[in-house]
């Protein structure tokens, strides 16, 4: 058992592509799905703490059980298959292990009262959960389909810090949330009109889609070039600025405290409108997308249209060392904000050479990256 630990230990602070044909890759998925169906499990026993509250009244229950079944299964199958095949048993041994204890806590079958109570103090397991799924699913299968850097593996350099923040940010949703409507509430309560807010409610959905993405963006437009040119706030937004390989994980590395301030400051004309909350919903998706996808290590240009929206060659160049590229491409929708505001980038070249911080002095690590807006001395 000790053995096994101390392979895997190895294995989670190393970096490199996973050689084919022994068994690493599959065993690494196993184990992944074994972990997160524990966590599921968790949050079937106390969805009160574990669960997001707004993302509790769209789950199907009998769907999420089937997810969780399938998911065991799937693991379990991999793992028993590589112990056959003699390959990674080290591996096979931590996801049975995680799977016993699933099914011994209740697996997919763990009953859930209803009657809960609804305002409890929670994280967001659930979120964590399914994001990470999804994302996996989706955008790994994007970077290998349409790869940017063919050679950049998924478990490049740094992966871990930039994994260590995606936990952190997502288990701390029920802070970032609560926090942020109470800011939004005591700073700019006062500007909500009742009139002004009925005309938003009423404009056709494809209409108030566009003017809340827009009215976001040009608060996300002048915020995050503060960040740039105002030194105390470049401070924090460096520790977003310092990843040095562009996937769809890079965008999860950014300070909490920049992750509260810029929340803040988009939801605040957000609240002030009144949009309704299909179109705040529908806002999320198109946010939560972007926001992954334009980090991504995929190479998508969309021709004229990149001229509009913000593609991942778009915001790869506002990520960039390169000379021409510094303080640039601030948007995170719309394209068009920096060719108005004169900040977009003019390049003879497609793609940037380089990423990261110029004079690379952003230490590694979740923690140090957590400190160093306090402790910087630059």
């Amino acid at each position: 058992m000790n053995d096994s630990l101390e392979k895997l230990n190895r294995l989670t602070e190393s970096h490199g592509a996973i050689q084919p044909g022994k068994g690493l890759a599959s065993g690494v998925i196993a184990l992944s799905l074994a972990i997160l169906c524990f966590l599921g499990v968790l949050a079937f026993h106390f969805p009160e703490y574990l669960t997001t509250p707004q993302l509790r009244k769209s789950y199907s229950v009998p769907v999420l059980r089937q997810l969780l079944f399938g998911s065991l299964v799937l693991s379990g199958a991999i793992a028993l298959f590589n112990i056959l095949r003699g390959r990674v048993r080290w591996l096979s041994l931590g996801t049975f292990v995680l799977v016993g204890l699933s099914l011994a806590l209740g697996g997919s079958k763990v009953e859930v009262d209803p009657n809960f109570p609804d305002h409890t103090p929670y994280i967001g397991l659930d979120w964590f959960i399914l994001d990470l799924l999804g994302s996996t699913l989706i955008f790994v299968f994007v970077e290998k389909l349409w790869p940017l850097r063919k050679h950049q593996p998924v478990f490049r350099p740094e992966w871990q810090t930039d994994f260590h923040h995606f936990i952190v940010n997502h288990m701390v949703v029920g802070f970032v949330l609560l926090a942020t409507n109470l800011l939004v509430h005591k700073l700019f309560g006062w500007a909500a009109k009742d009139g002004v807010q009925a005309w938003v409610q009423d404009l056709p959905f494809p209409v108030a889609l566009f003017l809340i993405i827009l009215v976001a963006d040009l608060v996300q437009y002048w915020t995050h070039r503060a960040y740039h040119e105002v030194p105390m706030l470049w401070r924090l937004h460096a520790v977003h600025h310092s990843v040095k390989s562009m996937d769809w994980m890079a965008g999860s590395r950014q300070h909490i405290l920049e992750l509260l301030i810029t929340r803040t400051l988009v939801l605040a004309p957000i609240f002030v409108l009144g949009f309704s909350k299909e179109v705040i919903d529908a806002y999320i998706v198109v946010v939560g997308f972007q926001a992954v996808f334009n980090h991504a290590n995929v190479d998508v240009r969309l021709g004229p249209l990149r001229y509009v929206i913000v593609t991942p060659n778009f915001h790869h160049w506002h990520h960039s060392q390169d000379d021409e590229a510094i303080d640039k491409n601030y948007a995170a929708h719309f394209a068009f904000l920096d060719h108005l505001f004169g900040t977009a980038v003019q390049a003879d070249r497609k793609w940037p050479n380089e990423y990261g911080v110029v004079g690379d002095y952003v230490p590694n690590g979740f923690w140090q990256q957590f400190k160093f807006p306090f402790v910087w001395k630059g």
